[in-house]
């Protein structure tokens, strides 16, 4: 569903503005999450918001083992890092459960990849509602190249507009870089961490970067910025006035790149990482919401839209799966397999509405709709129409729906990623039948 608040609908430009014809001024957005892990967790637990939060890469509740995932600014003012041995971090900031002074404690937590994978999900759908072209980084960080959606006398705005939606439906902070090129904005997001917004117009582009120390050009890190000091280079500025031929005599080719990253000089078009796995769209209510009718008319809206967007794309898809967000956070997602790929909406509306029937009485704050098992072959099966002939495609497809009911009945409210397997496909899923884990 379209957000009533956004200026930018799906695939159009603002009114009144028009592309560069020469190309020149691409708007590239990076989006990165404010320490996400810990964000995650926030929402889970909402009385950490303001606290020291550590989360630990191998590490249980209660243990010194593993080490720093990821440490909130809370607790990094007590000199807890990244990548830092939690029995280090214990010994600058001791937990909350064991201290007798709560004022100079925080909370510890283990890694929960599956849960940081689900908000991720969240943000993403919104990232690729705002931009036609998506590069995911990482799990909390990825590029937008805008410029087919704004203009730089209202990029600032537009910035603004994906931010406050991130942090508005997700409930995580994002800091926004906005530059004419990939390494810019990536220096740009890191600039006024945290909740940054940080835009530089392409005149600026050389003031900007010139005065900054040279280990903040994407792409330097601490090895490559000693021995650049020790040739005297301490500034963006320095670097690019440098000789290009001699940094590459030193550097090879990566040392003349890093010379027009200083310079703001990165020809690099934003690309997406090969073809998607999924489409998905999601909408949330204003306040958790019981009305069925509601509910399942916020699905039919949301499931036409992955419809269109699989039909534009020409994607063939075989899993349709809903997610059901109740309050504060406990997100259940349930989902069937088809016996083969197919393209009907019809038919991607029903089945959504029917896994939807599960939680028809329940409180729920945000919907979705996913398609998955994604084919991007020529359509010969392209409705559920084919599918056999005469019929019989929707006898199957509604056999494999009504036996996977009768194996096993709904799935188990208990376990937020169950999944029904069709009898074609067994439950071992040797043909790529997957959950909604990152929905």
């Amino acid at each position: 569903m379209a957000d009533p608040d956004d200026p930018t609908p799906t695939g159009e430009r603002l009114p009144g503005v028009t592309p560069d014809p020469e190309g020149e001024d691409r708007i590239v957005l990076h989006v990165d999450m404010d320490c996400f892990y810990a964000a995650c967790e926030r929402l889970r637990e909402p009385e950490l918001r303001g606290e020291p939060v550590v989360v630990g890469m191998g590490y249980e509740a209660g243990d010194d083992g593993g080490a720093v995932a990821t440490a909130s600014y809370e607790a990094r003012e007590y000199g807890v890092e990244s990548a830092q041995a939690i029995t280090t971090a214990l010994e600058r900031l001791p937990r909350r459960a064991t201290a007798d002074d709560p004022s100079d404690t925080g909370y510890y937590r283990p890694v929960d990849l599956d849960f940081y994978s689900e908000v991720a999900s969240e943000v993403k759908t919104i990232l690729h509602d705002c931009a036609d072209v998506v590069r995911e980084v990482s799990i909390d960080e990825a590029y937008l190249d805008v410029t087919d959606r704004t203009a730089w006398p209202v990029a600032e705005g537009f910035a603004r507009h994906v931010k406050q939606r991130i942090e508005r439906e997700v409930g995580v902070v994002a800091s926004v870089g906005v530059a004419p090129n990939m390494s810019a904005a990536k220096v740009a997001s890191d600039h006024d961490k945290p909740d940054g917004l940080v835009v530089v117009h392409p005149a600026e582009l050389r003031g900007f970067l010139e005065p900054l120390p040279v280990e903040e050009i994407h792409g330097i890190g601490p090895v490559t910025a000693r021995k650049l000091r020790d040739s005297g280079i301490e500034t963006a500025g320095d670097l690019a006035a440098a000789d290009r031929a001699e940094l590459g005599d030193r550097f090879g080719e990566r040392g003349r790149e890093l010379h027009d990253r200083a310079r703001g000089v990165d020809d690099r078009p934003v690309t997406p990482r090969g073809l998607p796995k999924s489409f998905s769209r999601e909408s949330a209510f204003g306040s958790p919401v019981a009305d069925a009718d509601r509910k399942r008319e916020q699905i039919r809206t949301l499931a036409a839209a992955v419809a269109d967007r699989a039909r534009r794309e020409g994607a063939l898809y075989r899993t349709i799966g809903i997610k059901a967000v109740e309050p504060p956070f406990e997100v259940n997602t349930r989902e069937w397999s088809l016996p083969g790929p197919v393209e009907d909406e019809s038919l991607l509306v029903e089945t959504a509405l029917d896994l939807l029937a599960e939680f028809e009485d329940d409180r729920i704050r945000k919907v979705g709709v996913r398609v998955s098992n994604l084919e991007f072959t020529e359509r010969q099966q392209a409705s559920l129409d084919s599918w056999g002939g005469s019929g019989e495609g929707a006898g199957a497809i509604a056999g494999a729906r009504a036996g996977s009911v009768s194996d096993g009945g709904s799935p188990d409210r208990g376990d937020p990623n169950a999944t029904v397997a069709s009898p074609e496909e067994p439950h071992d899923l040797p043909r790529g039948q997957t959950s909604l884990s990152d929905f």
